[in-house]
């Protein structure tokens, strides 16, 4: 028979479908990037945004629908990578609030879910465009609509005619947006909703599934401060167990409610850390009485995610595995860092590269860029480990801006400023105008306009054949990629990597930076910096090793 309804228990099976199912089509989706590069993340950071959200679905009561939904926008959430994945948590976010408080769901609840869905993401971005997934869920939100008007309320007619026409709302993207056309590839974010939806129907429609959420591989965060590392004594641990949870909030937390309780967490440890977001709240304390901070916090909700570690133990273990290991290859601990006013926090990849942000006293290094997106939880925890009253995030990467600007939305105990850095170059550039003796303000605005007069250009290979901007483009050829698209494309790496530089310069131009990867030999660089410097003889070149994957050079005109 068929259902009329959907309780908390087929939502979560639906979920969790979905999940499976973009999962298992991550792969081709990242082929849909519309430039051939090898980095296309689209698949990948979708899917690391829904696994995140499924892992607590799967862990929570699948049969209470405010559960559930709190699993679905607080995983995916904090869970969420790039642009893409943002916005997909956006959705998620929208459609839940809407009906956290429904025992069942009907068409119209549906109707009414995808339509907050669609107005969360859109708010969420700063300059939506059409033809991309914000398109394909406003397609899906708009039929539902029409169904409904129509009578048409029959769940697997409205859930079937919803998921075919967003199927047909992304086979029109590349009229929306003329660089799909030209790659002859749909909006790939588009193509990961509809899969979400696929096999959310799937499940609906009786399909077995599997009700254990996708295993994923965690993404990286490491510390480099700057400064030496200094090994810490057991003596100096004055509290010994670092204790995190998530309250799942059964009241209102007002503001009186969180200074009171970050108050008491203050009066039996440090290291304290209290983010509270709609219906969650995440802690961090460390304490030599875990269970003092667990009594209080269940007087707001239940706990999840309860995580204690013994850091004098830890440090113990960790002081035994360094003596076992061989002279020059002891492993540095993490660093306690100093109180300071301001905190620099930078993505970036390649050895070379994050010694320069180090060097250029930025505190903390988020690995990852083009290759692994770093996640909104990723943020989270590196302004938690910056021990700083005001906190700078420099994404250098314009599908990370999302991601950092959805942590800063998140924190409420530190100042976050989110510098839209787009490149590493402009990152370099933002850090080096930064004056300590002016305001954050003034700061801010000074880092902004600096980083606008920075042009980047990026030399990698082509992954397929495909026509862009009026470049035949075939596989394994070279791409020089400026800040608006392609700028040059040929067979020969350096030929490529010099037109592009052509493009970049103008008569403004007074610094070209060089930033070379792990795929170029140092005699290389410098051979193919004195041909740059015999080109503009007036400019000043500065050649350095980056250490990035995947790009051959980082290039900045200035």
């Amino acid at each position: 028979m068929a259902l009329k309804t959907i309780d908390a228990k087929m939502l979560s099976r639906m979920f969790l479908a979905g999940a499976k199912n973009l999962d298992s089509k991550k792969e081709w989706i990242n082929e849909l990037n519309v430039f051939p590069v090898p980095d296309g993340d689209t698949g990948t950071n979708m899917t690391m945004t829904i696994i995140s959200a499924a892992k607590e679905v799967a862990a929570v009561d699948m049969e209470d629908m405010a559960a559930v939904c709190k699993a679905i926008s607080s995983g995916s959430l904090r869970g969420a990578r790039g642009n893409s994945g943002v916005i997909l948590s956006q959705l998620f976010r929208g459609f839940t609030k809407s009906i956290a408080d429904k025992k069942e769901l009907n068409a119209a609840d549906l109707c009414v879910a995808l339509d907050k869905a669609v107005e969360t993401a859109y708010k969420a971005v700063m300059k939506p465009k059409e033809g991309t997934i914000l398109t394909v869920a406003k397609g899906g939100a708009q039929k539902a609509g029409e169904l409904l008007e129509e009578g048409r309320t029959q769940l697997d007619d409205f859930i079937g005619e919803v998921l075919r026409h967003m199927e047909e709302v992304l086979a029109q993207t590349p009229e929306l947006l003329p660089v799909l056309k030209q790659a002859g590839v749909v909006d790939s974010g588009g193509q990961g909703l509809v899969e979400v939806i696929r096999g959310a129907y799937e499940a609906f429609q009786g399909k077995e599934i599997d009700l254990t959420a996708p295993s994923m591989s965690s993404g990286s965060v490491s510390s480099r401060g700057g400064g030496s590392y200094q090994a810490q004594s057991d003596a100096d641990i004055k509290f010994g167990y670092c204790t995190e949870f998530i309250i799942m909030l059964n009241r209102t937390f007002n503001i009186k409610m969180e200074m009171d309780f970050k108050a008491y967490l203050e009066s039996i440890g440090d290291s304290i850390v209290v983010v509270a977001d709609d219906d969650i709240v995440k802690v961090h304390v460390h304490t030599n009485d875990p269970g003092f901070a667990i009594q209080k916090a269940l007087k707001y909700g239940a706990l999840s995610n309860l995580k204690i570690d013994n850091m004098r133990l830890e440090h113990q273990e960790k002081l035994f595995k360094m003596s076992e290991q061989k002279d020059g290859e002891v492993k540095e601990e993490e660093p306690v860092m100093e109180k300071k006013d301001t905190a620099f926090i930078a993505v970036s990849i390649g050895d070379g590269l994050n010694e320069i942000f180090k060097g250029l006293g930025v505190d903390y290094i988020i690995e990852g860029g083009q290759t692994m997106n770093p996640s909104t939880e990723d943020m989270l925890n590196a302004i938690e480990k910056v021990n700083a009253d005001h906190v700078v995030i420099l994404p250098n990467n314009k599908n990370i801006i999302l991601a950092a600007n959805q942590a800063q939305s998140l924190v409420e105990d530190k100042e976050i400023y989110v510098i839209p850095t787009k490149t590493v170059p402009q990152g370099i550039t933002a850090v080096i105008n930064y004056v300590p003796d002016l305001s954050m303000e003034e700061n801010v605005a000074a880092m902004e306009e600096e980083i606008g007069r920075v042009k980047t250009g990026q030399v990698t290979y082509a992954v397929r054949d495909t026509s862009i901007e009026d470049k035949e483009i075939k596989q394994g050829d070279y791409m020089g990629i400026g800040d608006r698209g392609i700028l040059s494309v040929g067979e020969d790496k350096d030929a490529v990597a010099i037109e592009m530089v052509k493009e970049m310069v103008d008569d403004e131009v007074e610094l070209i930076s060089i930033y070379y990867g792990t795929d170029i030999t140092e005699e290389e660089a410098e051979a193919f910096g004195k041909e740059v410097e015999s080109l503009y003889p007036d400019c000043d070149i500065e050649l350095q090793y980056g250490g990035q994957p995947i790009y051959y050079y980082v290039i900045s005109a200035e």
